[in-house]
């Protein structure tokens, strides 16, 4: 499933405070004492079919989550940036891959321990239900993108998301670096790499965007490329 985002909500951490009931803030401050993981660039996090015993917030660096399709092409269903929890809602074992997309620290919580605490505390498990309601209705967002948009306007919202991200976080919502390559976007939105190479060079040519580096996007005029978008997601 796509990464739960939590850059405009209060991030989940884990470990219940003795003599009273867990909280969110609880999760948090066990967040910030969760072992410590690293992994390179193209390192997997948890492969398909592998059991769930932990949830995994991104500290820093970025992955992306994707299925093999029966053809052997990959589907990238999401990526997940820096506050992002992956591996929640999965049963049993994981029903996707995740590959980290350039070096990644990542905060690794117990499952045991997250739905402990999620049994003791209903806000937390409300909250939980939000979180895998938030990420089904990404997944729907994605597929709207991938089967009735065009590939200028699959591009569009592609970076439209980002921009809005950065907003949230009160960053610069015109200016921001894309962690993943070419065809991670491609394989993200349907498109092939080539697609997604002249998309870039179209919008640039458009005065919409400057690339003055392959991965950083400096957005020109956002509400020209706003109109182009046709419809705006979250990814």
């Amino acid at each position: 499933m796509p990464a739960l985002s939590t850059a405009s909500q209060p991030r989940l951490a884990l470990q219940p405070v003795v003599g009273s009931a867990p909280s969110s803030q609880d999760l948090e401050a066990r967040l910030a004492q969760a072992s410590l993981r690293r992994v390179e660039a193209k390192e997997f996090v948890f492969a398909e079919g592998d059991p769930t015993t932990h949830i995994f917030q991104v500290e820093t660096g970025a992955v992306a989550l994707y299925k093999v399709l029966s053809d052997g092409r990959r589907q990238v269903v999401g990526f997940a940036y820096p506050g992002d929890l992956i591996g929640l809602g999965a049963e049993g074992e994981h029903v996707m891959n995740a590959q980290a997309i350039k070096p990644t620290r990542l905060r690794c919580l117990p499952l045991a321990a997250l739905n402990q605490m999620a049994r003791q505390d209903a806000r937390l498990g409300f909250k939980l239900y939000e979180a895998v309601a938030r990420e089904l209705a990404t997944t729907r967002d994605l597929l709207l993108t991938t089967g009735q948009r065009s590939a200028t306007e699959r591009v569009v919202a592609f970076l439209l998301a980002f921009s809005r991200r950065n907003e949230r976080t009160a960053k610069d919502p015109c200016a921001f670096d894309l962690p993943m390559t070419r065809a991670d976007i491609a394989d993200f939105l349907g498109l092939t790499i080539e697609t997604v190479s002249r998309t870039f060079t179209k919008l640039r040519v458009m005065g919409l965007i400057e690339l003055p580096q392959s991965n950083h996007v400096q957005i020109t005029d956002l509400e020209a490329l706003e109109a182009l978008a046709g419809g705006e997601e979250d990814f």
